[in-house]
């Protein structure tokens, strides 16, 4: 059974999180704030964390910082419309992906079943004997065993979502994927709302390997279609 931790300082939204997810047959833990979300992690054997931004005594932005010291639980971010910003710091600091609320319950299983199946696999994966342990496109090298990018020959830091978005474009060089390719792909689950959720990440992978995002090099957006990764040269 996977363990989920709901930290929420509204208690109706945590009470109708655990009907959802307890009736898929989770086991659920609460918390009201920050500071008890990271106690409860460093005492229970979590699977993954669904974490309000806004809350008292720690908000969910510092909590996730702190978490991403020693863990890399999937954290699903439960964020207001109004808060595009702490949710894309969110997304940068390491959150995996975000439900805007009010959220459909739907939406919210949808999520939660992909962070896990992609947790779970990507905790015991390692790269197949058959698979090209290194790609390259243009100036961009991407070492899969060794978990490290290279720009320039100078080292990005990516989050590990980032990192898979990466390797999925580099992996089809030139060649246009859809929002919902990419989901499927990196998130290893239905595309449910796959569009916000992808171009948040996109949008962070372009601010950091491209030297002016307005005008990408690298990471091109095709119009209705998708994104593809070019060797660098201008649109």
């Amino acid at each position: 059974m996977h363990n989920i931790l709901i930290c929420d300082d509204e208690p109706d939204i945590v009470s109708a999180l655990k009907i959802y997810l307890q009736a898929e047959g989770y086991a659920t833990l609460s918390a009201r704030t920050g500071r008890e979300a990271l106690r409860l992690a460093a005492e229970n054997d979590i699977h993954l964390i669904l974490l309000d931004i806004m809350m008292p005594e720690m908000d969910g932005i510092t909590a996730l910082a702190r978490l991403r010291e020693t863990c890399n639980v999937p954290v699903i971010l439960l964020t207001a419309k109004s808060e595009d910003t702490d949710k894309v710091l969110g997304l940068n600091i390491g959150a995996d992906d975000y439900v805007t609320k009010p959220f459909n319950p739907v939406e919210v299983l949808a999520r939660v079943k992909s962070q896990l199946r992609r947790y779970l696999t990507l905790g015991s994966r390692t790269t197949r004997d058959d698979a090209p342990a290194r790609y390259t496109v243009g100036s961009l090298e991407l070492d899969d065993r060794g978990k490290q990018v290279l720009l320039d020959g100078e080292p990005v830091s990516l989050t590990p979502t980032e990192f898979e978005i990466l390797k999925l474009l580099m992996q089809h060089p030139g060649e246009v994927l859809s929002p919902r390719d990419i989901y499927r792909k990196v998130w290893n689950g239905e595309p449910y709302g796959a569009e916000s959720t992808v171009a948040v990440h996109i949008r962070h992978l372009r601010e950091k390997i491209e030297i002016n995002p307005a005008e990408p090099r690298l990471l091109k957006v095709v119009w209705a279609q998708g994104y593809k990764l070019d060797g660098g040269t201008r649109p």
